[in-house]
């Protein structure tokens, strides 16, 4: 594990923990919703406009092939990270929401009928769930939810009994953002392979920036996940999927650079990842993700992991025994580092805010994951999540100060 030198040195890379507003640093424990950007990160968006910036695929000056050279080059580092067999199995995008809609748009609807089924979890974000279930509504076919027990995890009775010949999708979180639920992807991915002829997608935002993932190894279909979440800008997203499945699909969006030929009368489409890609990219966005995925292997994506996890149980070890909070996450040894609570007498937002005053940044509400709420018994929550640059120290400093906010406002221990 990271040594506490390596760590300080780690965080001297964060311009945001010299920020003092209030005159306080900032401890920020929102990761699960976007993490804050190295220097080297920071300073490559700089370097691309000042060296790169060209419109790709456009041009036959310096610049259009120097920026062309640069995004393609980002699409290669991108499908080296993942395992993928080839770089036109990566489609850029803004997000891993767009990501799970282009799937559910451009595969779901032009492939799914009345009785089939669609099958997710009850621990879906809204971006693995809406999308479904307006296909569902537009196809006739049936949305189907695998639960989960008291310990947030899937019991594979749900996959046993809910997996079938008519499963047709299955789109399974690899981590959850409230309860940190990180499912048995191998054996439950194995047995909808065994047992039914669905196209299985994972929604990696959660998961492909604390552990390391092999779309090959784990036998999928399509894979999302967003850069902004894994040290990188906001604004570009990556869609996985499988060669031949992609270019069987009908374009998500049109327009210009996704062309083959254009006629008065119709129009031919140009294979994956361009037939995906219309319009100016995001190349900018790009080359910033593989910008991060060097920072990321620079580091160790195993160190990383293993740290997060030290982090995560350090935490989950001191607020289990404060008696005035309820804990939603997963006491599994498998999970990712982020961990839900309430008081037992205060809304998440009067909780976040005093936090807040103390210069500690955590998340209140529904985290996109109403549905999970709601099975959990309660509308909202605090999230408190976790990333390379956080420390034990900072840990600490937020359990104290739950017990300033308890004692603010006015709740009995």
């Amino acid at each position: 594990m990271f040594s506490k030198e390596e760590i300080e040195n780690i965080r001297k890379e964060y311009p945001f923990l010299n920020l003092k507003p209030n005159d306080k640093e900032i401890i920020y424990f929102d990761n699960a919703a976007t993490t804050q950007k190295p220097n080297e990160v920071l300073e490559n968006i700089k370097k691309y406009y000042e060296t790169e910036n060209g419109n790709p695929h456009r041009g036959a000056h310096y610049l259009a092939m120097a920026s062309t050279e640069a995004y393609e080059g980002a699409r290669e580092k991108v499908a080296k990270f993942i395992g993928a067999k080839s770089a036109n199995e990566i489609v850029f995008l803004r997000n891993a929401t767009e990501a799970i809609n282009l799937v559910a748009y451009s595969y779901a609807l032009n492939n799914l009928q009345e009785g089939d089924e669609i099958v997710i979890s009850i621990l879906e974000h809204h971006s693995n769930l809406v999308p479904w279930q307006r296909v569902a509504k537009k196809t006739g076919a049936k949305l189907v939810y695998l639960y989960v027990d008291e310990n947030m995890q899937i019991p594979f009775s749900e996959v046993e009994e809910k997996i079938g010949q008519n499963t047709k999708i299955l789109s399974l979180t690899g981590a959850s953002n409230v309860v940190g639920t990180m499912p048995d992807l191998d054996k439950i991915f194995k047995y909808t392979r065994d047992n039914s002829d669905a196209k299985i997608i994972l929604d990696g935002a959660q998961l492909v920036p604390h552990k390391k993932v092999d779309v090959s190894k784990l036998d999928i279909d399509f894979l999302a996940f967003s850069g902004h979440k894994m040290y990188s800008a906001m604004g570009i997203g990556v869609l996985y999927g499988r060669e031949e499945l992609l270019n069987s699909m009908e374009p998500f969006l049109s327009g210009g650079d996704m062309i083959e030929y254009v006629y008065e009368d119709k129009t031919t489409y140009l294979p994956s990842p361009q037939r995906f890609e219309a319009g100016t990219v995001n190349v900018e966005g790009a080359v910033n993700l593989a910008c991060a995925i060097d920072y990321i292997d620079k580091i160790g994506m195993d160190k990383i992991d293993e740290y997060e996890k030290y982090l995560t149980d350090y935490a989950y070890d001191k607020l289990k025994k404060l008696d005035f909070l309820e804990v939603y996450t997963t006491s599994d040894e498998l999970r990712a580092p982020v961990i839900s609570f309430n008081f037992k007498n205060a809304h998440p937002h009067d909780v976040a805010s005093i936090l807040d005053t103390y210069g500690i940044a955590i998340r209140s509400g529904h985290h996109c994951a109403q549905p999970l709420h709601r099975f959990l018994g309660s509308n909202f929550s605090c999230r408190a999540s976790f990333a390379v640059y956080n420390t034990t120290d900072e840990i600490d400093y937020f359990v104290e100060h739950l017990e300033d906010v308890r004692r603010i406002l006015g709740i009995e221990s």
